[in-house]
């Protein structure tokens, strides 16, 4: 197991998100990081049915916000070695890698994840000042 330190940049993994962050404390079993990246948008739906369409609660996930700090377990954290991409850039990105994915199946679990996904997109636009053109 890889120990980091404070200040240390990693790529961390949490529910089916990746990003790019800084260590900011080490708490034994898990890791607090701040967010500075991000490499994969977490997907829409119930975490616990993946690609279940009739659960209670489909999930509508927004990525980890810039800066927001959060607690990590050690085994998702990876050394991470390169340059930190903007944070609203790798957002929308991301963002456009999942909707592509989405759109590559007519499937009905990716159809009700493009609609959350959709209001993910307004939100994103509000908070942020974005375009996803």
């Amino acid at each position: 197991m890889t120990n980091f330190q404070a200040g240390q940049v990693v790529r961390a993994f949490y529910k089916t998100g990746a990003y790019i962050g800084e260590i900011t404390a080490d708490k034994g079993s898990h890791y607090v990081v701040q967010i500075k990246t991000v490499l994969k948008h977490p997907r829409q739906g119930d975490l616990h049915n993946p690609n279940e369409v009739n659960v209670p609660f489909f999930h509508e996930r927004k990525a980890l916000a810039f800066n927001e700090r959060t607690n990590i377990p050690s085994n998702m954290i990876k050394a991470f070695e390169g340059e930190v991409a903007d944070y609203f850039e790798s957002l929308k990105s991301s963002v456009n890698m999942l909707e592509n994915e989405l759109q590559d199946s007519t499937s009905d679990f990716n159809a009700k994840s493009l609609e959350a996904l959709q209001g993910v997109k307004k939100e994103y636009e509000l908070m942020y000042s974005i375009s996803f053109a």
